[in-house]
């Protein structure tokens, strides 16, 4: 009788829910202001979580030492403002120059691409693997024409893109600032929302979810700079053009999981196979033994067992987000599996885990 009255009530708790999804789509423009302003503080805020978690341990080491939490957060600010302009005077300068000079040469390098791909027909490299009688050379041009098309607008609307992106450079140092010097508040308040006789666990939970956050960042920083260091090693031994730039692009492209490290080795292959087969090659080994360097002996060593997300959730994670969501959810995509995933756990160790086992 108690399962039965069980599965009644949840099945009409289910049905109230979907009662209500349908009758808040139906007045879904009354929330349109909300989703609104959800969408132009989202990037902010995702930018303010990933150096909250940088530099938090920063300030914590700072305020140890007996130096003001406030102080601290501001002497940080000023040093990274040092350091930007350095950037903006050293690296800048060198980054800019060869994107300039990748978006001028473009059809001077899809010419020689094109020459590279037509003694490699003409040799039988390409066409053994296609079946006979297809032209496989002006469909890979084609394409690649495509690509190099696409890069060329994408990189000239990316300037005109930084106007627009003012508001997240305004916003973001700002909430930063109050994350860094409150941030720890917000747990603990939240902490103070559930029962009494939650609490513990409420603050176990929420401990829980600030360490794995924290590892997931830091270590994916860390696990992204070795990986580029290696890969800019060996682009400059193999002489690969615009070594540098597709460096960058390739750390940058690597945190968006699973897919980031696919997109960012074409580009490469591409350029290497501009100069020749040979550098083609040499181009996709390194990137492959980078990759496994960075999977099999960095990533461990960083995250040790703290990333427990099997490869396969991964891609259906990210797929699935890339779907709902575009570049954004595929983004955050892994730290909330993350956090629905501890609190789930301890859910169920709270209130089913005793009744499963002894049913």
């Amino acid at each position: 009788m108690f399962k039965v009255n069980s599965f009644v009530r949840f099945s009409i708790a289910l049905a109230l829910i979907l009662i209500n999804i349908y009758l808040l789509s139906r007045v879904s423009f009354i929330f349109q202001p909300l989703v609104t302003m959800l969408t132009v503080i989202t990037v902010p805020m995702m930018l303010s979580v990933f150096f909250y978690y940088l530099l938090r341990p920063l300030v914590n080491y700072m305020e140890k030492k007996k130096l003001n939490r406030t102080l601290s957060i501001l002497l940080i600010y000023l040093v990274f403002g040092i350091l930007f302009a350095l950037f903006i005077i050293g690296l800048w300068p060198s980054l800019r120059e060869q994107l300039i000079n990748l978006v001028e040469n473009a059809p001077n390098l899809i010419n020689s691409l094109s020459l590279q791909l037509k003694e490699l027909e003409q040799n039988g490299v390409i066409t053994a693997m296609f079946p006979e009688g297809s032209t496989p050379f002006s469909q890979i041009t084609d394409y690649i024409n495509k690509g190099f098309t696409f890069v060329t607008n994408y990189v000239s609307g990316f300037f005109s893109l930084i106007s627009s992106f003012a508001i997240v450079l305004f916003t973001f140092p700002i909430i930063l600032f109050y994350m860094l010097k409150q941030g720890e508040k917000f747990g603990r308040k939240l902490v103070h929302i559930a029962p009494k006789r939650f609490q513990k666990d409420s603050r176990d939970v929420v401990l829980e979810i600030d360490q794995a956050l924290s590892g997931f960042i830091v270590g994916r920083v860390l696990v992204n700079l070795a990986l580029g260091v290696l890969m800019y090693i060996g682009f400059l031994i193999i002489g690969l053009p615009y070594a540098l730039l597709l460096t960058v692009i390739a750390v940058i492209m690597n945190f968006v999981p699973f897919i980031g490290a696919i997109l960012s080795s074409v580009p490469i292959v591409i350029m290497g196979l501009v100069v020749s087969p040979s550098v083609a090659i040499w181009s996709l080994i390194i990137i492959l033994v980078a990759q496994q360097i960075q999977d099999n002996l960095v990533a461990p060593y960083v995250f040790g067992k703290k990333l427990d997300i099997h490869p396969l959730t991964t891609i259906i994670l990210v797929l699935g987000a890339g779907d709902l969501g575009g570049i954004i959810a595929i983004l955050i995509i892994i730290p909330v599996y993350m956090i629905v995933k501890i609190i789930l756990v301890r859910i169920y160790q709270l209130f089913f885990k005793d009744k499963w086992q002894n049913a």
